[in-house]
């Protein structure tokens, strides 16, 4: 009997789907709900398990193939079909170890084990190579660890499964790899050295052990690339790092010592000759790709330039009476409800009080038509060490003070500790940018679309203000409101952002409804 493994049901707007990866192949045998197949859309990544226990039949979307909702990915035959395919699965691990250690591991009595890239967390797709901590020829023993791995939310690092020799090592440092790679080979057992000479084939690992005495040295990927840039060639530089791995400084000496003839010669001719110090400046600039995380950052924020017509709306707020109401009663509030009383609860009891009242700042563009939200699920911008993400309190618009304040904390720790999913990043209806915490004076905030509006929070900063006829010293915070101007006029831009200084001025109004 067969069992049908169709595309899930893949959010809000989705109608297709890329396949990504398989991480099993035809003739595989699966258990329930293991992981399949990882589909990938604009928004999200989908993992795709096994709906019954069996053998992988047939795959019917292949890698890289467009599918949409409820379409078929693949067959799955149940029962003992699993068996059927167990000789062909041997058959192919055994191909795939020829190819690693030349057939000679089974021989010699032991086997070679695949160091594959582990689970890298939901919505990771691929990491790079940032450290190998062992050398081809090394022994290693189980759970030792081999190298680490960084992704565009967390450093992984990679143990090895089995005790025995490194005879392989297949990612180098620098490389970008799928999160179903292979990473090196092991030899376990006594078959450890037996597959020394088959490492010993592999041509670029031999190049390298003749040039550094033996060892297997892999320069660093900044070293490389400088090494291109300047048209040199790695007999050009002497490494001083580790067992004489090639460091960035190191090319930069080289160029200096006049070792680098051919530096001018990729240079292109693209608008005036540069410099003879130009040498000596590229080699203190360091090229770094791009993360995942950055370009989806860089991505969305120029769709919304380029997709909504945004205007910013200015004004500023009066934050004594928030001040004094949170110095008052953020002791008992801690004591109660375990959490700190901040300000963020505030602004956004404030802008939830706003919506209600201007409900196009909190709805979207559909093609020609405007869908408004009757809920407020709240994205609180959260600055991290690789980025900025924007995690999202779902109907804020129901929660206490202490709750808002509890679910605001938690995210930001997930966030800093890049742990957050893609669906808790998703759904937003209305956005709080707080860039006062890094000391910003006053910005204009970039809509997160496909939503209306995002309000700027900035430094709170003690300035005179004329109140009743006299000047007095206030904490004033300037606020802005950015929002897309083909939903929400002036008119419901201004009100909005008056409703909401009104609110942090008075907070008994919200207490009110007022």
């Amino acid at each position: 009997m067969s069992s049908e493994v169709r595309v899930p049901t893949l959010g809000e707007s989705v109608t297709e789907a890329t396949v990504a990866t398989w991480f099993k192949k035809a003739g595989d045998t699966v258990a329930v709900d293991e992981m399949l197949c990882e589909l990938e859309t604009d928004k999200v990544t989908v993992e795709v398990p096994s709906p019954v226990a069996g053998t992988l039949s047939e795959i019917v979307a292949a890698e890289g193939e467009t599918v949409g909702v409820d379409a078929l990915l693949a067959m799955v035959s149940e029962g003992d079909a699993g068996s059927d395919a167990a000789p062909k699965a041997k058959e192919a691990a055994e191909d795939g170890a020829g190819q690693t250690v030349r057939g000679d591991a089974p021989d010699a009595g032991g086997a070679s084990v695949d160091v594959m890239v582990p689970t890298l967390g939901e919505s990771v797709t691929e990491a790079t190579v940032s450290t190998w901590f062992k050398k081809v020829g090394d022994t290693v023993a189980q759970d030792e660890m081999l190298c680490e791995l960084e992704t565009d939310k967390v450093s992984v690092e990679v143990p090895s499964p089995a005790a025995g020799t490194l005879t392989e090592i297949v990612a180098n440092e620098g490389d970008t790899v799928d999160a179903s790679a292979k990473l090196a080979v092991i030899a376990s057992g006594d078959g450890a050295a037996a597959s020394a000479p088959a490492s010993e084939e592999a041509p670029a690992p031999a190049a390298q052990k003749d040039t550094s005495g033996g060892k297997d040295i892999e320069d660093a990927p900044a070293a490389k690339k400088a090494m291109a840039e300047a048209g040199m060639s790695r007999d050009d530089v002497t490494g001083t790092g580790r067992d004489g791995r090639v460091m960035k400084e190191d090319v930069a000496k080289a160029i200096e010592m006049g070792k680098s003839a051919p530096v001018s010669a990729p240079a292109p001719a693209a608008a005036a000759p540069r410099a003879p110090s130009s040498a000596d400046d590229a080699s203190r600039e360091e090229r770094v790709p791009m993360t995942r995380l950055r370009q989806t950052i860089a991505r969305r924020l120029k769709e919304s330039q380029n997709t909504a017509a945004m205007l910013t709306t200015y004004n500023e707020v009066d934050m004594t009476e928030v001040m004094a109401l949170r110095n008052e009663y953020k002791d008992l509030f801690l004591k109660k409800h375990g959490v700190k009383l901040g300000f963020m609860s505030f602004f956004t009891k404030a802008c939830v009080h706003a919506l209600n009242e201007v409900p196009e700042v909190n709805a979207e563009i559909d093609g020609t038509d405007v869908v408004y939200k009757n809920f407020v699920h709240m994205g609180i911008a959260a600055g991290t060490p690789t980025g900025l993400v924007v995690p999202v309190i779902r109907d804020a618009d129901a929660m206490s003070f202490a709750a808002i304040e509890k679910a605001i904390a938690e995210k930001g720790a997930r966030a800093r500790d890049g742990k957050l999913s893609m669906a808790e990043m998703q759904g937003g209806t209305f956005t709080i940018s707080n860039g006062g915490v890094y000391g910003s004076l006053m910005s204009s905030p970039i809509l997160n679309p496909p939503q209306s509006g995002i309000l700027g929070m900035h430094k709170i900063q003690d300035r005179p203000m004329a109140i009743n006829g006299q000047v007095v010293i206030r904490p004033m915070m300037y606020l802005a409101l950015s929002y897309d101007h083909r939903i929400v006029d002036g008119k419901g831009a201004v009100t909005f952002l008056v409703r909401v200084k009104e609110a942090l001025e008075d907070p008994r109004r919200l207490l009110m409804d007022l």
